[in-house]
């Protein structure tokens, strides 16, 4: 049985220490940055997915350890861990993975363990259920619980689903951190790209009161002029 000591001892034979220190700048790790605190071994996304099959199996406690990790890097593996059993699973696996994952956000403390993670996990389990927690999340006072409920509804709008999407954008618009605004933005980007019309007319509704890097992100593929329209509040 794989524990979290042979995941950690194989982990930290592929670390880089200047890797480690670029993803220290990065991740904004310094005194008062979101990430402040958070440590790396240096292991680079593509090297970590292709460890995955080594381990795939790895019962759901270990995992569970693993991501109360210090290291970033090993949270990061935790989590494709825990997407690897829940997309091979039955549906009492995907429940324990589901609940292993909310039990957890505390350890899901960075931007790029989020997006890994919450549409794979928590949108795709919620993609045939009631979606309450998703509006329970965007309430909490936690950065990272409020960009797992948007980033979620990626699952969502992939099946063309844009409803919880512009809900919870719009419950977003007050939020005052500059991750909370690029990931509304992307998020109302990527429903532009399946219902250009859907995403315009929650635009046109609440572009004046979204902040800048929210805006800019949800036009960024739009017609010049239409964008300059936007920016200039002419739309």
């Amino acid at each position: 049985m794989t524990t979290v000591n042979t995941i950690q001892s194989h982990l930290r034979s592929l670390a880089d220490p200047a890797t480690a220190q670029m993803s220290q700048r990065f991740f904004k790790t310094a005194p008062g940055q979101y990430g402040a605190g958070d440590v790396f071994l240096g292991i680079k996304v593509p090297t970590l997915r292709a460890q995955v099959s080594s381990f795939r199996g790895t019962p759901l406690k270990a995992i569970a350890a693993l991501l109360k990790s210090k290291y970033h890097e090993e949270r990061l593996f935790a989590l494709l861990l825990l997407i690897d059993s829940y997309q091979r699973g039955d549906a009492e696996n995907k429940l324990a993975c589901y609940d292993l994952y909310l039990a957890h956000t505390a350890h899901i403390n960075n931007w790029d363990l989020v997006d890994v993670s919450a549409p794979h996990i928590v949108g795709n389990f919620l993609a045939q259920r009631p979606r309450q927690v998703l509006y329970e999340l965007v309430a909490s006072p936690s950065l990272w619980e409020r960009r797992i409920a948007i980033i979620a509804t990626f699952h969502f709008i992939r099946r063309n689903e844009f409803g919880d999407t512009l809900r919870l954008a719009e419950h977003l618009l007050p939020d005052k951190h500059d991750l909370m605004h690029k990931a509304v933005g992307w998020m109302l980007r990527e429903v532009g790209k399946r219902d250009l019309a859907t995403e315009e007319k929650f635009l046109l509704q609440h572009y004046p009161a979204m902040p800048r890097t929210m805006l800019r992100y949800a036009i960024e593929r739009f017609p010049e002029t239409r964008r300059q329209a936007y920016l200039n509040g002419s739309a």
